[in-house]
Formats: C-alpha cells, structure tokens, sequence
C-alpha cells in the first residue's frame, strides 16, 4: 500500500447515492444507527475534522466556455454523496477508517485520498520560482 503521510489530511468520498433504494426502512434505520456511532466515535477520537452529505444536485462547469451542465449526478451511478475530512497520521490508518463504512456491504464506494499542500500547478509554479531565484 501507499505510504503517504500527510499532515493536511485526508479525504474520504463516499461514492454511490442510491445504495440503499432497495433495502428495507428497518435495514436503512440499523445502517444509520451504525453511521452515526461511526461519526460519533471518529469525532470524539478527534480524527474526524469535517463531514457532509452531497444533494443529489448541482450544476457542473466545463471548458473554456464556461458551460453548464445539469447536475453532477445525471449520468453517474457512482457519484460523489458526501465526505469526511480525518485529521489521521497515515494512509493507513484512513484506509483503515474508511474500510469501517456500515454501507460499503450495500454497494456503496468509499475513494480514500491524500489532501495536497497546494495543487500540482501552484507547486510547480513555487518550484519555478525557487529556480529562478538560484
């Protein structure tokens, strides 16, 4: 596995919005009893720096145009319905996090991923400076 380690942080996208259209009310109720003691532990932990659900509506930005489009969820049964920021020491241990998600058994997705410093062309551009400056 990856051996990031990453004092920003890192993200939790839990992929897939209708994972539970085909349980039953009783199963959804046990699914989010679980949930929120997943959340309540995490935060008390003091892993847990964020969270939120995603409504399933939006407009998405494209090109150099500027176009809209309908909502990020019109064509994607795996789109993005929430997330938790960890406040966690490794990779791993968000993996670890992660891996705990009471809907992952009902087709839900969880994406685990680093939180950068700074985005990739803010890092070159301060690399590009340092250079100019030697």
């Amino acid at each position: 596995m990856n051996n990031y380690s990453n004092s920003n942080g890192y993200l939790l996208l839990f992929r897939g919005t209708d994972w539970h259209k085909e349980l039953s009310p009783e199963l959804i109720q046990q699914i989010m009893g679980d949930w929120s003691t997943w959340f309540d532990r995490l935060t008390q932990q003091g892993k847990l720096s964020a969270a939120n659900p995603l409504e399933n509506e939006g407009v998405v930005i494209t090109g150099k145009s500027r176009t809209l489009s309908d909502g990020p969820f019109a064509e994607s049964k795996e789109a993005v319905g929430g997330f938790f920021l960890l406040t966690v020491d490794t990779f791993e241990e968000a993996l670890e996090i992660g891996k705990e998600c009471p809907a992952l058994p009902y087709g839900i997705i969880v994406e685990v991923r680093p939180v950068a410093p700074a985005c990739p062309a803010e890092r070159m551009r301060r690399e590009a400076e340092l250079q100019a400056l030697a």
